[in-house]
């Protein structure tokens, strides 16, 4: 008897957690093409769990985008650059296109970046996002689920780089914590 009572005395936290699961968000998408869009935008322009990559930018200085703390650490130039050569890489290839050439040397896709055309980085690497979105809403679900991993791998590889963003914006002294992270 006593057994029993040390049981369902154990067993009780269990039953309160599982009332107090709400379970997956009704408004989540359901289909393999609402996903990655989800991920796609969360990492563009829509604020989610973590701050896009719009966001991430927006207000910048050339001046402020070249910034580096001098450890070797990447200015958030370099990373938004080394973000619209991939992005526009692999949607070339998602196309069936020519991607721009790539010696293999993944440090030049960092390192290439060019303060004078900060302006024109930020503007490409919302059009290549906006690319993708539209890319990924016209293709058809035999193309989704080949290539499904591949997208996942640009939204989790967007959002990665936009978190180190924030934190050279923080370590600069750039970053309004009003924007998304404190």
């Amino acid at each position: 008897m006593k057994r029993l009572v040390l049981l369902v005395l154990l067993a009780l936290p269990l039953c309160a957690v599982a009332q107090s699961d709400p379970g997956p968000d009704p408004k989540a998408p359901h289909t393999l093409r609402g996903v990655l869009l989800e991920q796609l935008k969360t990492t563009h322009n829509k604020k989610d769990w973590f701050v896009p990559v719009n966001t991430a930018v927006e207000g910048l200085t050339a001046d402020q985008a070249k910034w580096t703390d001098g450890k070797g650490n990447h200015s958030v130039g370099q990373l938004a650059n080394h973000l619209l050569f991939w992005d526009e890489h692999e949607l070339a290839r998602f196309k069936g296109e020519k991607p721009q050439a790539y010696n293999g040397n993944n440090d030049e896709t960092f390192n290439d970046f060019d303060a004078k055309k900060w302006n024109e980085t930020v503007k490409n690497l919302d059009a290549v996002l906006t690319d993708w979105e539209k890319a990924v809403e016209a293709a058809d679900d035999q193309k989704l689920a080949a290539w499904a991993s591949s997208i996942a791998h640009v939204g989790a590889h967007n959002a990665y780089h936009v978190g180190q963003i924030i934190f050279v914006r923080k370590e600069q002294g750039v970053w309004n914590p009003e924007n998304g992270v404190k």
